[in-house]
């Protein structure tokens, strides 16, 4: 798909617009708890499904950083979010062999980090659709050449961001830091997650406790079935009900009942 002829943020809110539909919008408020106390209150929607907002981020697919910051500053949810598909698109095309922009891949997660520190990536769906794409994939694989200075004066992430993020007082964040681990799951190293995972036993949101669990399930399912026992065989007792019930999902019955009757 060409670029279109207004590569700018206010091109992708109008592109955006065009697709959207009020009564999805409503449905997403609500999915999304945005009522007053609940996790994602005051976020605006659309009501663009996300293969649309898909079709809308190809044509848009070098928007300048300046850009897709504005995008993020933005109250609305998917525009948010077709900021962040942007932007990992762009960071898996700096990281391909035959187009590896070491400099951008560092320009790209100095940004993002940037901008979840900003509180801008921030339900659990940016979380999930971004960090370990960016965040976690430029750890995994970072370019000690550029590592000190993403662009003359932010640095790059370094690997203990992601220890800086699970302690931190805001919800997203802590989710940015555990999901991040994903990227290392994928290429077979458990290492990480059971380094974070210890931290989060105590949290008080169940957001986290999912994340928390997933990536332990996902731990047992790439990396190593012993690891996780190991892991479960220390710490179930201690798990919240919702981390321990997505960390044993794949097990066998006799072995999830066994873990759930040491809590």
């Amino acid at each position: 798909m060409a670029e279109p002829a207004d590569a700018t943020a206010a091109g992708v809110r109008a592109a955006l617009a065009a697709v959207a539909d009020p009564a999805r919008a409503a449905a997403s408020a609500r999915f999304f708890k945005t009522g007053p106390g609940e996790y994602g209150e005051g976020d605006a929607f659309l009501g663009v499904t996300v293969p649309q907002l898909r079709v809308v981020a190809k044509g848009f697919r070098d928007l300048p950083l300046l850009e897709i910051r504005e995008l993020l500053d933005s109250a609305v949810h998917e525009v948010r979010l077709c900021a962040l598909v942007v932007l990992v698109d762009r960071f898996d095309r700096a990281s391909r062999v035959r187009t590896r922009d070491d400099a951008e891949r560092a320009r790209i997660a100095a940004f993002y980090l940037g901008r979840v520190r900003a509180g801008r990536v921030d339900n659990w769906d940016l979380v999930d659709a971004s960090a370990d794409r960016i965040l976690g994939a430029w750890l995994l694989d970072p370019a000690p050449a550029v590592a000190g200075a993403a662009d003359g004066t932010t640095p790059a992430p370094g690997p203990e961001v992601l220890d800086d993020l699970v302690a931190n007082p805001d919800l997203w964040q802590r989710r940015a830091g555990i999901m991040a681990t994903f990227a290392f799951l994928k290429a077979g190293d458990g290492g990480p997650t059971l380094r974070l995972a210890p931290r989060l036993l105590d949290d008080p949101h169940d957001l986290i406790h999912k994340a928390t669990g997933w990536m332990l399930r996902e731990l047992g399912a790439r990396v190593d079935r012993a690891e996780l026992e190991r892991f479960l065989d220390r710490y179930a007792a201690r798990m919240p009900r919702t981390m321990l019930s997505y960390a044993t999902e794949h097990l066998e019955p006799a072995e999830r009942a066994r873990y759930r009757a040491m809590r």
